[in-house]
């Protein structure tokens, strides 16, 4: 998934302290970060499964595609862009729709839509304004936060690789480093990612 599980329940919990109590009334914050949560976990896990998807249909083309020369990120590209408009998926990754950061625009624009009404349904919450003001509200807090995200990420993977061992990117090593790395720079930032 794009975004870890910790950085999800963080941003939730940002989410509700942003909102309240001037864009809404809670009787269960914990709860409303909790459901906000995993609202968000499940729109992206939509397009994890997509990827499952493409990668179990190349797998049966693995001879063809050596045979003719094509490579395998090209028709993963290929096949999922043409899932993609068929399921009207939004795409989550902002690297694939070069936006700088790791969820799209268009996708955090989409989960703004989905919290929003959302927070309407809730029978512990009361909204306090109008549906659109709490959606922009939304829109800067997750943009706020994964700008936060990507300097913490973009600052971890540069201690990384500046080890004096050459640790390779992808590797085990590498992954625990990142993590601890990634960790202690958004505490660097001011966020706790722990509840």
């Amino acid at each position: 998934m794009l975004l870890a599980k910790d950085f999800v329940a963080y941003l939730s919990r940002r989410l509700v302290q942003r909102l309240t109590p001037t864009f809404i009334d809670t009787a269960n914050p914990q709860g409303l970060a909790q459901q906000i949560g995993d609202v968000i976990i499940e729109d992206l896990s939509i397009e994890d499964k997509l990827n499952d998807e493409v990668r179990e249909i190349l797998e049966q083309y693995t001879d063809y595609m050596r045979k003719e020369g094509v490579s395998y990120q090209d028709m993963f590209r290929k096949i999922k862009s043409t899932m993609v408009t068929q399921r009207k998926i939004i795409r989550a990754s902002g690297r694939e729709s070069n936006d700088n950061m790791k969820l799209s625009r268009d996708k955090i624009t989409d989960l703004s839509h989905t919290i929003a009404a959302m927070l309407r349904k809730q029978r512990e919450t009361r909204v306090k304004k109008e549906q659109n003001e709490t959606r922009l509200e939304i829109v800067k807090t997750f943009t706020e936060a994964l700008l936060t995200d990507e300097k913490a990420d973009k600052d971890a993977r540069a201690k990384v690789l500046n080890q004096k061992k050459g640790i390779l990117e992808g590797s085990e090593e590498y992954d625990i480093l990142h993590r601890r790395y990634y960790s202690e720079e958004l505490k660097k930032l001011g966020v706790e990612l722990d509840s």
